[in-house]
């Protein structure tokens, strides 16, 4: 960790002021007799320095990066009227070379040196580092990671921190949206967000100031000047970093949402102006930044009747996703656990949000594809974390065990495709990897004491940045155990894919027949005991339903008297612990 100090030094404590002071206070002569115990030396050196004194200062340049090129010349020497690629007139010239008379004199002086070379060159040298290029990779390659720079909120009043992103040109900074969601303790003066430079950790570099706190920031990936947020209002804004700290345009109030805009993303387009939000109020809508006063396209999740578009009936959008390498495909997580993967090709809202996957028992927190295997993808929600198959729509294909504390978010890694990080409520950050172990995770740092919001991996690998609840952004560095690929982890975790995929479309196909047998004899059971008639007036039927109610209360009975009996058991054995601890007490 370090701390960079920009203020001068008078600045740091009180300064001294010196005056004259007539008073003597003690007066002390000097003792003739302790000079016998002194040695007087003559000459005597001394230094004297005439300029100002300064203190340490350093000076960070910008990174320059170096390569190694070589150049590897095979045709020899030819004249200039020749070309070297004619073979005949390559041929005729070696001929007429021959043909001199000085050629074999001239041959004879040059092989004897020439020889000694080759020869000198065939020596074997026992002390040549053979393959000295390649970095030795040991078998157990350490797993760790560092803090390499904290970056505070200036302001007194610390706020939370709902989204980070990084700037396209070598991730040199990156985007802070602050924002207190407590609408109790809500104050709008401090509604400022920051954009960071990752070598300075004092100061921001740009400071934006709009009208309402920011939920969400986001980097155009073509201009690392342009932004575009989601405002607390439920607009979208666009900024532009050369022309202040502004806004630059606003929607409209009228044609945006109608909750919190949380999250924006940017469309792979030809212009590099096309992106889109989600809010709470169960909308996404598709925008444009050179008419940004209303969206090009709206779409409202309704899972009931898709096609009716009835906003009332809409599930919020707690999670969006847009990989550019698929075109107009998007997936969306909801309030209520389900992951809709969609297509804005569709020509109905129905075919729009056609597939559905049952991801989380509740809100989906984070939803990320992988950035190798685009097929798959990663959802955080509840207390588990479960990596989903587009093959498989009713099971994931893997999953982690549950946690005690909640889980706030997680990621893929961009650079090492089987590591993703996952963020908890107590301050720890888990790092997994697939490929080593699927039960635990293989790194486990405890970041903070507060609650960690939003976590953001950098295009390298190497860094990430992790922000709390309490507006503190931590920069971490990994090992390259945690960031870099060996030469078979791509096959092996291909085939780790493949395996659980076919596992889990057998575990479908299974529990498809056993619910088709079910069925049919139900069907059958129903036929039998509940003939076709009228089921109010027939003695027959209501005894049949009679009785399955009663084996319903039956069992709620038991259910309820076994919770009852582990409850006991749980009593009792507090009271037997509490005991032995007061014994313990009164013997010591």
């Amino acid at each position: 960790m370090q701390y960079i100090y920009t203020k001068q030094r008078l600045e740091f404590g009180k300064q001294c002021n010196f005056t004259n002071y007539q008073k003597i206070e003690v007066d002390i002569k000097p003792h003739a007799g302790y000079m016998n115990h002194y040695i007087q030396v003559n000459p005597t050196t001394r230094a004297t320095q005439c300029s100002n004194i300064y203190s340490v200062h350093e000076v960070n340049t910008n990174t320059a990066t170096f390569k190694d090129n070589g150049m590897c010349h095979s045709e020899g020497g030819w004249p200039k009227d020749l070309n070297a690629k004619d073979i005949e007139q390559t041929m005729r010239y070696k001929r007429k070379i021959e043909k001199d008379e000085l050629y074999i004199h001239t041959m004879l002086q040059l092989l004897p040196p020439m020889e000694q070379c080759i020869s000198q060159n065939n020596v074997c040298n026992i002390y040549e580092q053979y393959f000295s290029y390649m970095e030795p990779v040991s078998l157990i390659q350490q797993v760790y990671s560092r803090t390499v720079n904290v970056y505070r909120d200036i302001l007194p009043i610390k706020r939370q921190i709902t989204h980070l992103s990084w700037s396209p040109d070598q991730g040199n900074r990156f985007a802070a949206s602050y924002c207190n969601t407590d609408f109790k303790n809500a104050i709008n003066d401090n509604s400022q967000s920051y954009i960071w430079d990752v070598e300075n950790p004092n100061i921001p570099c740009v400071t934006l100031k709009p009208f309402c706190p920011i939920l969400t920031l986001e980097y155009n990936p073509k201009d690392s000047n342009i932004l575009i947020s989601g405002l607390m209002t439920g607009q979208v804004a666009c900024w532009d970093i050369r022309k202040g700290s502004e806004l630059v345009e606003t929607s409209s109030m009228e044609f945006s949402h109608r909750d919190l805009c949380n999250k924006v993303l940017w469309i792979n387009s030809k212009t590099g102006t096309e992106f889109f939000s989600a809010s709470k109020d169960g909308q996404i809508m598709w925008w444009d930044i050179r008419k940004l006063q209303m969206p090009t396209e709206t779409l409202v999740i309704d899972l009931y009747k898709p096609d009716d578009q009835n906003i009332n009936k809409a599930i919020g959008i707690s999670a969006l996703q847009f990989e550019p390498s698929m075109g107009t495909r998007f997936m969306c997580g909801l309030e209520n656990g389900i992951v809709i993967s969609g297509n804005r090709k569709g020509k109905t809202s129905s075919e729009k949000i056609a597939t559905r996957f049952k991801a989380q028992y509740g809100p989906v927190i984070s939803l990320e594809r992988n950035p190798t295997f685009v097929k798959n993808f990663l959802t955080v929600g509840d207390w588990t974390t479960r990596i989903w198959s587009e093959d498989c729509k009713e099971s994931c294909i893997a999953w982690t065990p549950g946690h005690r504390d909640f889980l706030m978010g997680g990621a893929w890694s961009i650079t090492r495709f089987s590591v993703f990080f996952l963020i908890k409520m107590d301050g720890t950050l888990d790092i997994w990897d697939l490929l080593i172990q699927q039960d635990s995770p293989v790194l486990s740092v405890k970041v903070c004491d507060e609650v960690l919001t939003y976590i953001k991996p950098h295009e390298q690998g190497q860094l990430a940045a992790i922000a709390n609840k309490k507006g503190t952004i931590f920069l971490l560095e990994f090992s390259k155990a945690l960031t870099t690929n060996q030469k078979n982890d791509k096959v092996l975790f291909t085939t780790f894919l493949d395996r659980e995929t076919r596992r889990e479309k057998v575990k479908e196909a299974k529990s498809r027949e056993q619910r088709l047998k079910m069925k049919s004899l139900r069907n059958i059971n129903f036929e039998n005991e509940c003939p076709i008639g009228n089921i109010k007036n027939d003695e027959k039927n209501l005894k049949y339903f009679n009785n399955h109610n009663e084996i319903l209360i039956h069992c709620e009975e038991d259910y309820e008297n076994a919770i009852k009996a582990e409850l006991i058991k749980e009593q009792k054995q507090e009271t037997i612990v509490n005991n032995k601890c007061i014994i313990n007490r009164e013997t010591n």
